[in-house]
């Protein structure tokens, strides 16, 4: 068997890497591509919750995923501090041509809140959260019961945990 060679990174260009990762459009796009027509679900909410549920999965894989330590600490630190960057952007962009302020890092946080409260009503015994995080999804889409919504958006939490854990197996922190 061959050995990969691991990539080095300080913690800054994890952090940044992984913020980059949180907000591509990627597997959003090919998400939403794969509902079908027919479900009766307002799209436009479903893509603006899949982002915002690929951000706090990101988060929640920094946390699950490295080991304990300062490395911790501070690269989920410097990942929050870059998703508050680019929240800020997001949230001048569109104050800038609705006339609407909002604040989306605030956003974020509610969601984070409602997510949480979802994780804390896995059943016991239960040991995978994406049992929760589809139905928690369906509801922030106003789509409580929808099959396509669920499924949607458990599979947008275990890409972005999966895709968190694959990149941090591949890289090593350097001082």
């Amino acid at each position: 068997m061959g050995q990969t060679k691991k990539e080095f990174l300080t913690i800054q260009e994890l952090a940044e890497n992984l913020a980059t990762f949180a907000i591509n459009r990627d597997e959003l796009k090919m998400l939403i591509q794969a509902i079908p027509e027919n479900m009766d679900l307002n799209l436009t909410a479903v893509e603006y919750e899949l982002q915002i549920l690929k951000i706090l999965s990101v988060g929640w894989a920094i946390s699950f995923y490295m080991p304990e330590g300062e490395y911790k600490t501070k690269s989920v630190q410097f990942f929050w501090d870059h998703i508050r960057e680019i929240s800020n952007s997001i949230s001048n962009l569109t104050g800038t041509s609705t006339g609407r302020e909002i604040d989306y890092f605030a956003i974020l946080k509610e969601r984070l809140d409602m997510y949480l409260q979802a994780m804390e009503k896995i059943p016991k015994g239960q040991n995978d959260p994406s049992c929760v995080m589809g139905p928690a999804f369906a509801a922030a889409c106003n789509s409580d019961l929808n099959a396509a919504a669920i499924l949607t958006g458990t599979k947008m939490f275990t890409i972005s945990l999966g895709g968190v854990r694959e990149y941090l197996d591949s890289v090593e922190i350097k001082e």
